[in-house]
């Protein structure tokens, strides 16, 4: 009796295990491996079951002993918390992602759903029209587009002569030349209107040419002559120089980040940076939706980077992400591909660095099959999480770096927006110098008026037009008066 119980046990054991296939045999084998949601949340028998195929890409789909971890696996946990369902995942059978053979079949996780093996893909996919033919996308829980991944020590090339301009960028010195140009001319404008400062018979000291000396003057914190008397041009010249101090001060704090980041700059900033060198070769991945958007671009760049890969496509091209940025850190290579993961690339190898320029934008999604009820129940339960803040979370948990970032890195030259500030300060004391002026003349055509019997306007007039007479005029005026 005890002997028939003890083979009743075994055999039933062995089914069990049978049933239940292990993680590694389903990666090995791509067959299907269930999540135990049962033991999570009650009544999880009566659920909906989804068989999901996926694909191993760090950070979003990893085998970790015998369990797949990894940021769309936390997505799926959390869709089928909200959506009340179970799922076997799977991992693809041939390691692809999806695209057109030339027999006009597909290929990878956008195969299996065509022919339905598969109710949905979780995975990196990125939703492209032509995919959008055979399947249906949920909304992105992802934003990427496509960038250039490099090697830092490849692309470093000396200052350029010019390089102490970098504090500040070219909006920001042209804002400067201007600025230092209105306030000389306004400077000029008030001592010619100002009484104190032009008696009438002689010129002003604050002629345009001094003006613009006296404005280089008090913007290197020297001294400058003539010194001024008049209340208006006092205030002028106060606020310049307060507008100089500041521009100073953000000038040399500015200046000392890009000394401490060193005298090396990126030599590739764009796609057009990156045709143009010829010491580093330069690819994608093959039958990926990056290549496919070099290929059908008009743009003469990006036809030039696609004619570029297509020539040397048995050597530049790679197979899946690893391999490309094992080759950008072994050797001179730069590796075009989504920019999402690039970052993790980033923050993980800390001799890596992604270029500014990025093209394309576009997004990941789930892959249902077309007419599937479950996509717009995926894409509303993905907004939900998006507006949770889930996804964000979920972003920083597998995008953490282990790099430390010197606050050099975070430096840009500074924009007119950061000081626009004292770009204003500068404009009203400009205006009020120059009314200052304006009440100071109006006062001495007053008592001029009274004097002579006249209208203070017409003196006014007459002030005006004595003091911006031409030099011709005033010559032939004052031979005519010494005359008998």
């Amino acid at each position: 009796m005890e002997r028939s119980l003890w083979v009743a046990f075994c055999l039933g054991a062995t089914l069990f295990l049978l049933d239940e296939p292990t993680l590694a045999d389903a990666t090995e084998n791509g067959d299907y491996t269930s999540k135990d949601t049962d033991s999570v949340r009650g009544g999880g028998k009566d659920w909906p079951m989804l068989y999901v195929t996926t694909i191993l890409e760090d950070p979003y789909v990893m085998a970790r002993g015998t369990e797949l971890e990894g940021y769309c696996i936390d997505l799926l946990e959390k869709l089928s918390e909200i959506l009340h369902f179970r799922y076997k995942v799977g991992v693809v059978k041939d390691g692809k992602y999806g695209s057109l053979s030339t027999n006009g079949n597909w290929t990878g996780m956008i195969g299996e759903i065509v022919r339905k093996e598969a109710d949905l893909a979780v995975a990196p996919l990125t939703i492209t029209s032509i995919r959008e033919d055979v399947v249906d996308f949920t909304q992105p829980f992802l934003h990427t587009g496509i960038g250039i991944l490099l090697e830092k020590d490849t692309i470093l090339e000396d200052a350029s002569l010019f390089h102490f301009l970098a504090p500040f960028s070219k909006e920001m010195w042209a804002g400067i030349l201007a600025a230092y140009v209105i306030s000389s001319l306004c400077l000029f404008l008030a001592a010619r209107v100002s009484p104190r400062e032009w008696d009438g018979n002689e010129d002003t000291p604050f002629t345009f040419l001094n003006s613009l000396w006296f404005g280089a003057g008090s913007l290197a914190l020297q001294g400058a002559v003539p010194l001024p008397k008049s209340l208006s041009v006092r205030i002028i010249s106060a606020i310049w120089w307060l507008f100089s101090i500041v521009l100073l001060t953000a000038y040399i704090a500015g200046f000392s980040f890009v000394l401490e980041s060193g005298s090396e700059q990126l030599s590739i900033q764009t796609f057009e940076d990156l045709v143009k060198q010829r010491h580093l070769e330069f690819g994608t991945m093959a039958s990926s939706s990056t290549l496919r958007y070099f290929k059908e671009s008009k743009n003469p760049i990006q036809q030039m980077v696609y004619e570029s890969m297509n020539k040397k496509k048995d050597t530049v091209l790679a197979q899946n992400y690893q391999e490309a940025i094992q080759r950008v850190l072994d050797s001179n290579y730069a590796f075009i591909g989504e920019t999402v993961s690039q970052d993790l690339a980033v923050a993980r190898h800390c001799n890596l660095i992604r270029s500014p320029e990025v093209l394309g934008p576009r997004g990941f999604g789930l892959a249902t099959p077309q007419g599937s009820p479950w996509t717009n129940k995926l894409s509303v339960a993905i907004l939900k999480l998006g507006e949770a803040g889930d996804l964000d979370q979920l972003r920083s948990k597998w995008w953490e770096s282990s790099c430390s970032h010197d606050d050099h890195d975070k430096w840009s030259p500074l924009k007119p927006q950061a000081l626009g500030g004292i770009f204003l300060i500068l404009a009203l004391g400009l205006a009020l110098g120059m009314m200052v002026a304006l009440i100071e003349l109006s006062k001495k055509s007053r008592r001029t008026a009274d004097q002579e019997k006249k209208s203070c306007c017409s003196v006014f007039n007459e002030e005006l037009s004595q003091r911006f007479r031409p030099r011709e005029i005033k010559k032939q005026e004052t031979a005519g008066k010494s005359k008998p």
